[in-house]
């Protein structure tokens, strides 16, 4: 169903690594080059956890062990700290306290490093000087797409209020635009589209298909409708045909094998390590479930338990994981106009 994934690799920049605390206060944004149009893309929510053949790419249990995390990516734990803890513009942290951050959920200093380069090559993170020292924050446009990715993953996993409609989208690229095929296809999944075959993609409600594509270059390579099923075709046989439901449902049941516990990972060190992989492993779920049709899911389908264990999850570490995370960040400046 997919391209083979393209590994991203790079040496860490000499930016990154952190210096001696101190110097002028004057802060100084980095400019860099990132490869790419510059903004977040889907795959910067992670299909690189994923196997490029495990099905829909769901996470998979943690080293054989039901109660350990989900295997998540350094980049999808960075995403969610930015979210979460550097919403605001202004707030940056330093090299050290985002190493601290990520050493919390067992990501080593030199896959740390790795990450936050990778990261200031595609434009997802910005660099800024203070001095002798290094912030780091997500690019004015990773924020808003941060955001705009929050709401995606947060909207309910079950379809409540259908009106029977689909968006029914056909696409043909050539070859020598493989690269563009895969980006297109990571993003039709993000956006809640399941393969009904070849070219022809479905998704269980509208979509803005124009703003969903709008970097790629690839509309006259679309067409799109709004569509409803008819006779002989049926709804379950289309769902069936389009999305692999029963492990769906198996990414839930191990999500709630794992959160709905009265001590959810026990061994993770506090409430910021928890937030982390539960809003990373949450995202993923998310990115794979197109949230369908209450009427067509069996009645005991897992999404709507892990949603409920997610969201009180979600309340009870915000507290503990934003005290951490205030003795992490540090304010630059207000505003982005302030830091040129």
């Amino acid at each position: 169903m997919h391209d083979e994934e393209r590994v991203r690799t790079g040496a860490v920049e000499p930016g990154v690594v952190p210096s001696a605390p101190g110097g002028s206060g004057v802060v100084t944004t980095v400019a860099h080059t990132p490869s790419g149009d510059g903004g977040l893309s889907p795959d910067d929510l992670a299909p690189d956890e994923l196997a490029p053949d495990a099905g829909e790419g769901l996470p998979a249990v943690g080293g054989g062990d039901p109660l350990a995390p989900a295997p998540v990516r350094p980049q999808t734990h960075v995403l969610m700290f930015c979210g979460v803890h550097l919403e605001k513009p202004g707030l940056a942290v330093p090299t050290p306290g985002l190493i601290d951050a990520l050493a919390r959920v067992g990501v080593g200093e030199h896959a740390a490093r790795s990450t936050v380069s990778r990261m200031l090559r595609r434009g997802t993170l910005e660099r800024h000087r203070r001095g002798k020292r290094i912030f780091l924050s997500p690019t004015p446009r990773a924020r808003a797409e941060l955001a705009e990715g929050g709401e995606r993953a947060w909207r309910s996993p079950v379809n409540r209020t259908w009106d029977g409609q689909w968006t029914l989208l056909g696409f043909s690229l050539p070859e020598s635009r493989r690269a563009d095929r895969h980006l297109l296809r990571s993003r039709l999944q993000w956006a809640g589209f399941g393969m009904l075959q070849n070219g022809l993609w479905v998704a269980p409600r509208e979509v803005d298909v124009e703003a969903l594509v709008r970097k790629l270059d690839v509309l006259d390579h679309l067409k799109v409708f709004r569509a409803s099923v008819a006779a002989p075709s049926q709804v379950p046989d289309l769902i069936d045909d389009a999305w692999d439901v029963a492990t769906i449902a198996r990414g839930y049941e191990q999500f709630l094998a794992r959160w709905d516990r009265p001590d959810p990972l026990p061994d993770a060190p506090d409430d910021l390590a928890r937030q982390l992989w539960l809003l990373s492993e949450w995202t993923l779920l998310g990115r794979h479930d197109p949230g369908l049709p209450v009427e067509y899911l069996p009645a005991d389908w897992p999404a709507v338990r892990a949603e409920h264990v997610a969201l009180r999850l979600r309340t009870r570490y915000d507290r503990g994981a934003a005290a951490i995370a205030v003795g992490l960040v540090e304010h630059l400046g207000g505003t982005e106009a302030d830091r040129g």
